[in-house]
C-alpha cells in the first residue's frame, strides 16, 4: 500500500500511462491512478493540424532531394532518450511529494496539516487552465517549447537547492509545534506546478521533436519515464532514507541514519535539473519552421478560442450532468483512497515498506488496462464502471479492518511476512476494481469526445475527472481529527482535545487514549454515501450511453 497518495490513479504515478492521464491516472497516490490528467495540451487543433502539416510538407521536400531512408526509431535515439530524460525528470519532484506524507506522517503531524499538504497534489489536474498558455507564448528565436522548458527546469532545480538548506529546519519539529505546514506546501506546491507546466511543454515538443512515423514513442517515454522518476523519487528514496532498510538490507555494521537524507536527494536532484537544463538550452535546437511575428499572433488568439471553446462544452447539458457525476463519483473511496496509508503508518509499518510494496504491483498496472480495454472497447462502456463501483467500495471498507488488526500483528523485528502479504493482496484487488472503473472512463470520454476538437474535449473530461478525486480526498483527511474523540487517563481535569491540552496531560502524568477513531467513522460514512450514490445515481451515468452523438457535439462547431 504505497502511499495515500498512490491509492488513486490521480494526480501522483499509476496513472501516468502516456496519454491516458495524458489519455489516462496508487496517489495507494493516489495516485496517483491519481486519475490526474496529464491530458495533452489543449491547444487549437487546426493549429496542431497546420503544424504538422507544415512539418510534413518541409520534410517531403527535403526527402525529394536527397535519397528515401526507410523510417526507423534508429535515427532518433538521441531524441527519444531526451524525451525520456525529461520526463524522468518531470517525476522525480511528483514522487518526492509523494513521499512528504508518510515522513509527517512519522512525525505525528495532525489530519488537518496532511489535508492542507495535500493541495500540493491539486496542479496537474488543473494545468488546463493555464495550458493555453503555455502552447500559445513563446519567443520564437529561443523556440516555442524550451522557452517554458527551460525557465521552469531551472526553476525547479533552485527550488530543490533552496530546499535542500531548508527542508531540515522546516521539518524538525520545535517544542510543542510541528513541521512548518505552511511553508512546505508552499514549497512543494510550486514544484509540483512547475513539473505540471514542464510537463506540457515536453508534450508539445514531442509532437515535433520525433518524426511522423515515430510520434508514437512519446507516450512510452512519457509513461516509462514519469514512472522511473517517481520509482526514484518517491520508493528509492523512502528505502535509502530509512536507517532500518539499510542496515538490514545494506550494511554490515548498523547506523543510526540512512544512506542518504532528504537535503542530500533536493541538493543532487537541484544540480543535475540545472546542468541538464544549460544542456538543453545550450545545445538542443527546436525542429520548427516558419515561427514568425504572424504566427504568434494567430497563437494568441487561439488561446481565447480554447478558452471559449471550453465553457462552451461545459454549457452542453449532457456534458454538464457528466461533470457532475464525475466530481461526486469517488466520494464513497475518499477515506480508504487517502487515509489508509497514512493511518497504517501510525499503526507502525515502516513507510518504506509501504512503498516497496508498489513494485509487484507494477507487472499488475501494466496488464490490466490491457484486458480490461476487451471489455469497455463497446458501446457501453461504463458498464464495467457501473459494476466495478460497488466491490471497490467493498475493498474500500476492508481496509478499515486491516488497519485496526495491524497493531495486534507487529512483532519485536516488525511485521511477518503473511502481514505484508495480506497487504499486497488487499491492495492488488484495490487496482483491479480501480483500473476497471478508470479505463471504463477513459474509453467512455474517448467515445463521447467531438473529434473536430478531440484533445481539448477530452482534457476537459479527464481534469474533471481527477478532480473527482482530489476534492474527497482532501476533505476525508481534513474530517479525520474533528470525528476522532480522545481522552486523557491518569490526569484529573485534562483533555487531549488539542495539541497542547495533550501536552499537558502528558506532563501531569496522564496518557491520551483514544476512544473513537475518526478514520473508522469516516470509513462507514464514505462507503454509505458511495453506496447511496450506486443506487441513485449509477443508473443515471449509465444513461447517458444511450444519449446520441449529436448530444456530445459542441454546437460551436
Amino acid at each position: 500500500m504505497p502511499t495515500a497518495q498512490t491509492m488513486e490513479l490521480s494526480d501522483s504515478i499509476t496513472h501516468k500511462n502516456g496519454r491516458q492521464r495524458k489519455s489516462a491516472g496508487v496517489n495507494l497516490q493516489m495516485a496517483s491512478a491519481g486519475d490526474d490528467d496529464r491530458g495533452q495540451t489543449p491547444s487549437s487543433d487546426r493549429e496542431m493540424d497546420t503544424e504538422e502539416e507544415e512539418l510534413l510538407r518541409g520534410s517531403d521536400s527535403e526527402d525529394n532531394r536527397r535519397p528515401r531512408i526507410q523510417p526507423g526509431i534508429h535515427s532518433e535515439v538521441g531524441n527519444v532518450s531526451l524525451l525520456l530524460f525529461l520526463y524522468v525528470l518531470q517525476g522525480i519532484p511528483l514522487g518526492l511529494a509523494g513521499s512528504i506524507p508518510l515522513i509527517l506522517q512519522s512525525k505525528n503531524v495532525s489530519y488537518k496539516d496532511q489535508a492542507f499538504f495535500s493541495f500540493v497534489f491539486w496542479p496537474f489536474s488543473l494545468k488546463l487552465l493555464w495550458a493555453p498558455l503555455v502552447d500559445a507564448l513563446y519567443l520564437s528565436k529561443f523556440g516555442r517549447r524550451k522557452s517554458w522548458l527551460v525557465p521552469t527546469q531551472y526553476l525547479l532545480g533552485l527550488f530543490m537547492l533552496y530546499l535542500s538548506l531548508t527542508i531540515d529546519s522546516i521539518l524538525e519539529s520545535e517544542e510543542g509545534h510541528g513541521p512548518d505546514i505552511l511553508t512546505l506546501t508552499a514549497v512543494f506546491f510550486m514544484l509540483s506546478f512547475l513539473a505540471a507546466t514542464q510537463d506540457i511543454a515536453v508534450d508539445g515538443w514531442a509532437l515535433t521533436m520525433l518524426s511522423r512515423e515515430n510520434v508514437g514513442y512519446a507516450s512510452t517515454c512519457n509513461s516509462v519515464g514519469q514512472t522511473a522518476g517517481y520509482f526514484l523519487g518517491n520508493v528509492l528514496f523512502l528505502a535509502l532514507e530509512s536507517a532500518d532498510f539499510c542496515n538490514k538490507y545494506l550494511r554490515t555494521e548498523p547506523k543510526d541514519s540512512g544512506i542518504v537524507t532528504l537535503s542530500d536527494f533536493l541538493f543532487f536532484w537541484g544540480v543535475v535539473f540545472l546542468i541538464s537544463t544549460t544542456l538543453v538550452a545550450v545545445f538542443k535546437r527546436e525542429n520548427e519552421r516558419g515561427q514568425g511575428k504572424k504566427r504568434v499572433q494567430v497563437e494568441t488568439q487561439g488561446v481565447m478560442e480554447t478558452y471559449r471553446l471550453l465553457v462552451s462544452i461545459i454549457k452542453m447539458p449532457t456534458v454538464f450532468t457528466f461533470c457532475g457525476l464525475l466530481l461526486t463519483a469517488k466520494i464513497g473511496f475518499s477515506a480508504a483512497d487517502a487515509v489508509t496509508g497514512l493511518k497504517l503508518v501510525e499503526a507502525g509499518v515502516p513507510k518504506e515498506q509501504l512503498a516497496l510494496l508498489a513494485v509487484p504491483m507494477v507487472p499488475l498496472q501494466i496488464l490490466l488496462p490491457l484486458i480490461i480495454s476487451k471489455y469497455t472497447a463497446g458501446p457501453r462502456p461504463l458498464d464495467v464502471f457501473y459494476k466495478a463501483f460497488p466491490f471497490r467500495l467493498l475493498i474500500g471498507l476492508g481496509y478499515a479492518p486491516l488497519v485496526w488488526w495491524t497493531p495486534s500483528v507487529k512483532e519485536e523485528g516488525g511485521f511477518p511476512a503473511y502481514y505484508y502479504a495480506i497487504v499486497l493482496l488487499s491492495y492488488a484487488l484495490h487496482q483491479v476494481a480501480l483500473y476497471s472503473m478508470y479505463v471504463a472512463c477513459m474509453a467512455f470520454h474517448a467515445k463521447v469526445s467531438d473529434p473536430l476538437i478531440g484533445g481539448t474535449y477530452m482534457t476537459l473530461l479527464n481534469t474533471v475527472t481527477n478532480l473527482g478525486g482530489n476534492w474527497p480526498s482532501t476533505v476525508a483527511l481534513w474530517m479525520v481529527d474533528p470525528l476522532t474523540s480522545k481522552e486523557c487517563q491518569g490526569a484529573v481535569d485534562r483533555s487531549c482535545n488539542s495539541l497542547e491540552e495533550a501536552g499537558l496531560c502528558v506532563k501531569e502524568g496522564g496518557i491520551c487514549v483514544t476512544s473513537v477513531d475518526g478514520y473508522y467513522v469516516e470509513s462507514v460514512v464514505c462507503v454509505l454515501i458511495g453506496l447511496a450514490w450506486w443506487l441513485w445515481l449509477g443508473n443515471k451515468i449509465r444513461r447517458l450511453q444511450e444519449r446520441s452523438p449529436a448530444a456530445w457535439r459542441c454546437r460551436n462547431n
